[in-house]
């Protein structure tokens, strides 16, 4: 008999970066192997922070998707998407998705029985909802963290009421405390969550398609199709343009290296702040930084492969609060990683105990700088070797989505 399962998340397939893609992955393995799936999420929005084709018709009421090939049903629901996120709109984004979220899941509990509600946060306060479910139809609850949402808006100063955040931090508590699975991505990550509840945290890092995303042999053919010469070291940014990846630094790097006519610096992706780094970039007359809108997903593989460093940058502040979904895919195509994270995180041991990336300090230019001229002038061939080896090691999705698997039914 299928358990039957029901997601949570306002982030889902076919976003292609961040907590969506790892959500609409899991459903779809989670389906292939025993589960018949249920998922209430909001329309894809993410990077690019509005609306996406082909829902932009039907985005302000919801929608219902059945997959008829699969086990997996999707209710998208309408919610308020800010432009240009800020703390107050983001806190408004996430009450207007708990209410319409609020109204799917009142007419689940009417009309059928789920053996297991899994919330993956953030957003955080979805907890609640499979708190509710879970009293009124006996389910077991899974809440897994993918990032530590409040402390991340308390130190990027994105919310500054201690009222307001003493009132979240008691409410993840209280949704701690009524989970029977709680489980993060990293090590730091997982001990701040232990801090918080009694209980043990399981370890369910992210994962990814290691064959899909694998090293190719021309990476000198691909590097011309993108318009740069064999001669060029590309450095490459490619994920969601946001706040808390302190992309500034990179306008920094390219100015500090405009003399080095080989280096070019290649941003891809979308998000609230690409137009103001492009306006800066475009102030500072650098002819060395590109931009490029995503990539679909068909040819994400070459354009990683197409790089010669790839930059996985964030600020001090973020420490273990987030961890990069992008260092992921970038280990399984043999990349070399340029990652800044102070010592202390997890991220910093992750990298620097395995050998595969380069890690500097975070928030520190000349280290950035100084990483960058590392990789270009010595070669790191041991580094992305290491990297391919522990993305088939310890990050291929059938091992990790087993895990959960077992953990799953051994709760229920």
């Amino acid at each position: 008999m299928l358990k039957r399962l029901l997601l949570i998340g306002g982030n889902f397939a076919p976003e292609l970066t961040g907590i969506g893609k790892y959500n609409g992955e899991m459903i779809r393995w989670l389906a292939d192997n025993g589960y018949d799936c249920t998922v209430i999420t909001s329309f894809p929005h993410y990077p690019q922070w509005k609306v996406q084709a082909p829902y932009q018709k039907s985005r302000y009421w919801f929608r219902k998707e059945v997959a008829d090939e699969s086990n997996i049903t999707v209710y998208r629901c309408p919610q308020y998407i800010p432009a240009h996120p800020s703390g107050k709109k983001r806190l408004l984004m996430d009450f207007s998705f708990g209410l319409s979220v609020t109204v799917k899941l009142l007419q689940q509990l009417l009309t059928r029985k789920i053996d297991i509600v899994v919330v993956v946060a953030p957003p955080f306060h979805m907890g609640l909802l499979a708190i509710l479910y879970k009293k009124i139809r006996g389910a077991r609850f899974l809440y897994h963290i993918q990032d530590l949402q409040i402390e991340a808006a308390r130190d990027l100063k994105m919310i500054s009421s201690p009222v307001l955040m003493r009132s979240l931090f008691r409410m993840e508590r209280y949704i701690l405390r009524h989970a029977d699975i709680v489980s993060s991505i990293s090590d730091g990550m997982m001990k701040k969550v232990q801090e918080k509840t009694t209980q043990q945290v399981s370890f369910l890092p992210n994962w990814v398609d290691v064959t899909f995303f694998h090293p190719l042999e021309n990476r000198e053919e691909i590097k011309t199709e993108y318009g740069f010469t064999v001669a060029d070291k590309v450095i490459l940014y490619a994920g969601a343009i946001g706040e808390k990846q302190g992309l500034e630094a990179i306008l920094q790097m390219a100015d500090s290296m405009k003399n080095d006519v080989r280096v070019k610096f290649l941003i891809c992706g979308a998000g609230p702040y690409r137009e103001q780094l492009r306006l800066q970039a475009a102030s500072l007359q650098l002819d060395n930084v590109y931009f490029r809108d995503p990539e679909p997903f068909d040819r994400f593989n070459r354009l990683l492969n197409m790089a010669d460093v790839h930059l996985v940058i964030q600020k001090a502040s973020a420490g273990d609060l987030v961890m990069p979904s992008k260092l992921t895919t970038i280990l399984a195509v043999g990349g070399l990683a340029l990652v800044t994270a102070n010592e202390h995180t997890s991220l910093h041991a992750l990298v620097k105990e395995n050998n595969i990336g380069i890690v500097v300090d975070a928030d520190n230019i000349e280290a950035l700088k100084e990483g960058i001229c590392r990789a270009i002038n010595k070669t790191q061939e041991h580094i992305t070797r290491n990297a391919r080896e522990y993305a088939l090691n310890y990050l291929a999705i059938d091992k990790i989505m087993s895990r959960l698997d077992q953990v799953i039914r051994a709760s229920t």
